[in-house]
C-alpha cells in the first residue's frame, strides 16, 4: 500500500485565521497525548512481546511529531495519509498476533531466554531452536516503530504550520499543552470507566476527521478508513471465544471454562478451585502447622489476583486478610468467578493499590507477608524499562516487609523465577533485611540451586523461624499432595507416602535446596536500580541492538521529511540537546514518584499531568515576566539537577508526610519549571518555530533510547547524562544559528 499523501499547491490550501490555528494547536495537543496512550496500550495487548517496549511505541509518536514539524512548509500534506497509513498499521498488527497464534513453528526471540541478560516472562514457551521459522524481537520492534512514526507525521504538520502562523509563539505553546492536560485528562477517564479500543479510536478518529475536513481534505475514502478503524481494533474481542476486558494496564482475557487469566495475548493466571488442587498456595501455611506454630493471624498478600492465596489462606484459619491487587479488572474477575468466594469472607479486605504503596502507608503488623506470584507482564510505563512490580523487588521493600512483620513474622515469596541468580538475588536481599538466611525450596525437588541454571517454581521463606528450621532439620522432608483437602489430614512432616498402597505419586517432595553462588556475589536491587530481572548492571544486547537500530531508523525519517537548506538538515541544535535533557528529567521524576506514591495506572497520569502543568507555569511565567538572560535558570536547573545526583530517596523513606513526600516530589519535579522557562525562552526567540520544536521532538527521542543507560548507571546518575545535554545546549562553540538556519 502506498501512503495516500496529496501534493498541495497554495490555492488548494483554505487559509485559516489566527483563532483557528489556535484551535488547532489545542486540538493537535489533544490528539497526541491521547492517541499516544491509546497506541501505547492497543500495540502492546495486539503485537507479541511489544508490552515489554512500549517505550519503542512512545519514542514512535515523538519521532513522527518530529518529522512532522520539520515538513511543515513541504508541499506534500501527510495529515490525509493518517486514515489509510493507520489502517495499514493496526492490521499489520492484527494480522502478526493472528500468524503467531496459527503457526506454531513462528517463534519470536526476545533476547535469547535460554540463557537471557534480562529475563522477560511469558516469552520462553517456543525455543527458537526448534522453531521453524523465528523472528528477533528487534525485527518487529523496527516495523512498528516506522508504521507508528508515519503515522503521527501528519499531526506533526499541522502542529508546525499552526505554529509558524501564531503570532505569538509562547501562547501558542501554552495553548498546545493546554490541550495535552485535556487529552492525558480524556484518557484517563476513559481508562477508569475501563472502555474498550473503540471508544478510543472513536475520539482520535473525529479529532483527525475534523482536521481534514477543516483543509478541504475529508474525501469518501479517508472517511470509510477512519469509520473502519474503531471497528477493526475491536476484532480480536469480537473473534475470541474468551471474555474480553480492558483493565488499565492490560487486554484481559478470561476463560470460564478452564479459568484461565490471559494478558496481552500471555497467559497469566488460573482461578484454582480448593477442591481441584494448587496446593503450593497452601505451603507455607501448612509447613506453619506441622512444624508446631499457631495459624497465622494477620496476613498481607500482595499479589493477590483471583483469590486462589486467600482461599487457601481462610481454609488454613488466617483471622484477617488484606489482599493487595494492582489490577482491579483481574481482582473483579477473582470476586466474581472464583468458586469459593475468597473476596466474599468477612475476613478479607481487598485493596487496588500498588504494592510497594500498600508496604509503605499501612500502620498494621503482620504474622505473614505474602509475594503471590508477583510478575507482571508489562512495564511500568513508556518512559523507563521498569516493570509494575520492580519496586517490590528491592533491598528497601524487603527492608519495608522487616517494618510491618510482628516478631517472628514470616515472608514468602513463591513464583517461576526461570533462572537460578533471581532466586540467589531475591535470597539475599531477603537475608539482608531480615539477618537469617532464608529457606529455599524448589519444586521439583533439588539438593542444589546453581545462580548459573535455569530455575522453575521456587518458595523463598524469610524471617527467623526457628521452629521450621528445626522441622527441616529433624525430619529433614515435608510431603505435599496435589489436592489441598487431603494435607489437612496429615502433617507432612511425619507422613511417608510409601506407605500408601495406592497414589504415592500424588505426594510432592518439600525440602530446602542449598544455593551454589556459581556466578560471583548476588548484586542486590535498589529503589535505585530496581532491575530484579536485569543478571547485572549493563545495558543487554537486545536494548543495544534496539538503540542502535531505532536510533539508524530515527536518523534516516529525519533526513527524509526535513527540507534541505543551504546544504545542511534545518535542525535547531539548542533545542534539540533541550528535547534529549528533558525526556531524562522525565523519566527520572515518572520512576521518583511511583515509588513515592505507587506505581498504579493513576498516579501515572497524574504525574504526566503534573509535568505539563509545570510547563504551563513556565510558559506562563515567560509571558508575564519576559525574562532576558537565561543563565540564572540554567543555575536553578543545575543546583537541582545536583541535588538529584547527591540525594539517595532513601533519606525520604521516613519521617513526615512533608519530608516523605512534599521534598522528594519538589527534588524531583523542580528542575521542570526551570528547564520549561529556557525551552519557553529559546523556542520564543526561534525565527523558525516549526523548525525548533521539531528539533526539540527529535532530541525527545535521543534522550528516551538514552534511558537504557538507567540500567547501567542507576537513575540518580541518568541525570548526568541530563545535565551533559543540558551543558550542550548552551555551549558557546556550537553553530546553533548556522544549524538553526539564522
Amino acid at each position: 500500500m502506498t501512503p495516500d499523501v496529496a501534493k498541495e499547491s497554495p490555492e488548494l490550501i483554505r487559509p485559516l485565521a489566527a483563532s483557528r490555528h489556535g484551535l488547532n494547536l489545542f486540538l493537535v495537543g489533544f490528539l497526541v497525548l491521547f492517541m499516544e496512550l491509546a497506541f501505547i496500550r492497543w500495540f502492546a495487548a495486539n503485537v507479541i512481546f511489544l508490552q515489554f517496549f512500549t517505550n519503542v511505541v512512545l519514542l514512535a509518536c515523538f519521532l513522527g511529531m518530529s518529522c512532522g514539524c520539520l515538513a511543515s512548509r513541504s508541499r506534500q500534506n501527510w495529515l490525509v495519509a493518517f486514515p489509510l497509513l493507520a489502517l495499514l498499521t493496526v492490521s499489520a498488527a492484527l494480522a502478526m498476533s493472528a500468524i503467531y497464534t496459527a503457526w506454531i513453528g513462528l517463534t519470536v526471540d526476545v533476547g535469547g531466554q535460554a540463557s537471557p541478560q534480562v529475563v522477560f516472562f511469558g516469552t520462553e514457551y517456543r525455543d527458537p531452536d526448534v522453531a521453524q521459522f523465528t523472528v528477533p524481537i528487534e525485527a518487529v520492534v523496527a516495523i512498528f516503530f516506522v508504521l507508528i512514526a508515519l503515522s503521527f507525521v501528519g499531526l506533526g504538520q499541522v502542529l508546525g504550520r499552526a505554529f509558524a502562523s501564531y503570532p505569538d509563539r509562547i501562547e501558542g505553546y501554552t495553548l498546545n499543552i493546554g490541550g495535552s492536560l485535556a487529552g492525558i485528562g480524556c484518557f484517563s477517564v476513559l481508562s477508569l470507566l475501563q472502555t474498550p479500543p473503540a471508544v478510543w479510536f472513536t475520539v482520535f478518529c473525529s479529532g483527525i476527521g475534523y482536521l481534514l475536513y477543516q483543509s478541504g481534505w475529508l474525501k469518501a475514502v479517508r472517511t470509510l478508513a477512519l469509520i473502519a478503524l474503531p471497528m477493526i481494533a475491536m476484532l480480536p474481542p469480537i473473534l475470541s471465544t474468551r471474555d474480553t476486558y480492558w483493565s488499565p494496564y492490560y487486554s484481559v482475557e478470561y476463560d470460564k471454562a478452564i479459568g484461565h487469566v490471559m494478558v496481552d495475548n500471555i497467559g497469566h493466571q488460573f482461578v484454582v478451585p480448593f477442591s481441584n488442587g494448587g496446593s503450593t498456595y497452601s505451603l507455607i501455611h501448612l509447613l506453619q502447622r506441622g512444624s508446631g506454630g499457631a495459624a497465622f493471624d494477620d496476613v498481607m498478600i500482595i499479589g493477590a489476583g483471583t483469590g486462589n492465596d486467600v482461599t487457601h489462606a481462610l481454609r488454613l484459619g488466617v483471622r484477617h486478610v488484606d489482599a493487595v491487587e494492582i489490577d482491579p479488572v483481574i481482582q473483579s474477575i477473582g470476586a466474581s468467578s472464583n468458586p469459593d468466594g475468597p473476596y466474599q469472607d468477612t475476613r478479607v479486605v481487598p485493596h487496588v493499590d500498588d504494592g510497594r504503596h500498600f508496604l509503605r502507608t499501612t500502620q498494621r503488623k503482620y504474622d505473614l507477608v505474602v509475594y503471590a506470584l508477583v510478575d507482571s507482564l508489562v512495564l511500568h510505563s513508556g518512559y523507563a524499562n521498569i516493570r509494575l512490580e520492580s519496586y517490590l523487588f528491592t533491598q528497601q521493600a524487603f527492608d519495608d516487609i522487616a517494618r510491618v512483620l510482628k516478631p517472628g513474622g514470616t515472608f514468602v515469596s513463591y513464583n517461576y523465577f526461570r533462572q537460578g541468580w533471581i532466586v540467589e538475588r531475591v535470597a539475599a536481599m531477603a537475608e539482608a533485611s531480615f539477618g537469617c538466611k532464608p529457606i529455599v525450596l524448589t519444586l521439583p525437588y533439588q539438593t542444589e540451586l546453581k545462580s548459573s541454571q535455569q530455575a522453575g517454581y521456587a518458595v523463598i521463606i524469610g524471617g527467623c523461624n526457628p521452629r521450621l528450621r528445626e522441622a527441616f532439620a529433624n525430619e529433614q522432608t515435608f510431603w505435599l499432595n496435589r489436592l489441598p483437602a487431603r494435607n489437612l489430614e496429615v502433617n507432612g512432616f511425619e507422613f511417608e507416602p510409601e506407605t500408601l498402597s495406592e497414589q504415592p505419586d500424588d505426594w510432592q517432595k518439600i525440602a530446602p535446596a542449598s544455593i551454589v553462588h556459581d556466578r560471583g556475589e548476588p548484586i542486590l536491587a535498589s529503589d535505585d536500580w530496581p532491575f530484579l530481572y536485569l543478571q547485572s548492571r549493563l545495558i543487554p544486547d537486545v536494548n543495544v541492538r534496539s538503540m542502535l537500530l531505532l536510533g539508524g531508523l530515527g536518523i534516516g525519517m529525519v533526513l527524509l521529511f526535513v527540507p534541505k537548506q543551504r546544504g545542511g538538515a534545518w535542525i535547531d541544535g539548542r533545542m534539540f540537546f533541550l528535547g534529549a535533557a528533558f525526556m531524562l528529567l522525565e523519566t527520572k521524576a515518572v520512576v521518583q514518584l511511583a515509588l513515592l506514591f505507587g506505581s498504579t495506572w493513576l498516579v501515572n497520569s497524574l504525574v504526566f499531568s503534573t509535568v505539563l502543568v509545570l510547563i504551563l507555569l513556565s510558559n506562563l511565567y515567560v509571558l508575564k515576566a519576559r525574562t532576558g538572560r537565561l543563565a540564572w535558570y540554567y543555575a536553578g536547573l543545575f543546583v537541582f539537577l545536583a541535588l538529584g545526583v547527591l540525594t539517595s530517596l532513601d533519606a525520604f523513606l521516613d519521617g513526615a508526610l512533608i519530608w516523605r513526600y512534599a521534598v522528594p516530589s519538589i527534588v524531583a519535579l523542580g528542575p521542570m519549571f526551570f528547564a520549561g522557562v529556557i525551552f519557553a525562552k529559546a523556542f520564543g526567540d526561534s525565527p523558525n518555530p516549526d523548525a525548533a520544536f521539531g528539533s526539540n521532538i527529535a532530541g525527545a527521542v535521543v534522550g528516551g533510547l538514552c534511558e537504557s543507560f538507567s540500567m547501567l548507571l542507576g537513575f540518580r546518575y541518568l541525570l548526568l547524562l541530563a545535565a551533559l545535554f543540558y551543558l550542550l545546549s548552551l555551549w558557546p562553540s556550537l553553530p546553533w544559528k548556522r544549524l538553526a538556519g539564522h
